[in-house]
């Protein structure tokens, strides 16, 4: 910390960042990651002029497929055939990240964890039932934990 300057002063104002704008996945195989996040999460691929003018070339070169989430989040998914995780156990943490959960409403809950078992997605924990809600947790093709969640049923 720089002396006599208050940490407020280099802080970003509050309330100035307004949503995630994106999430960025190394992929070691995009076909596999491309079915996962399209027909087994049901999210939809950005194709055509849908797809942000910056990525379109990489995206034309197959290095690149976007997904966008029902809250428009996008998730861009990069090709890296090469590159592994640092221990190939998927239980093993090996990135500062944790997980990204998605939420669904809790009537919802148990038709998404029976497409899970359908579609054979391993599962990394649950489902799980906390005052909080319900969760499960399941890997990706490359070992990424995703949760899907739901808030408590209203009694």
């Amino acid at each position: 910390m720089l002396p006599n300057i208050k940490p407020q002063t280099f802080a970003i104002d509050p309330g100035s960042l307004r949503r995630v704008h994106h999430i960025a996945f190394n992929v070691k195989n995009l076909n596999a990651s491309r079915h996962f996040y399209g027909n087994i999460l049901g999210l939809h691929e950005l194709t055509g002029e849908e797809v942000p003018s910056t990525l379109r070339e990489l995206v034309a070169a197959g290095k690149v497929a976007n997904f966008v989430t029902p809250d428009n989040t996008v998730i861009d998914l990069f090709s890296e055939p090469d590159l592994s995780p640092p221990d190939p156990d998927p239980q093993r943490a090996f990135t500062r990240a944790n997980h990204l959960a998605f939420d669904i409403e809790a009537q919802l809950f148990d038709r998404a964890v029976d497409a899970l078992h359908h579609h054979q997605v391993p599962i990394a924990q649950g489902p799980v039932t906390r005052p909080t809600g319900r969760g499960i947790y399941i890997y990706d093709p490359d070992g990424f934990i995703i949760e899907i969640r739901c808030d408590p049923l209203e009694d």
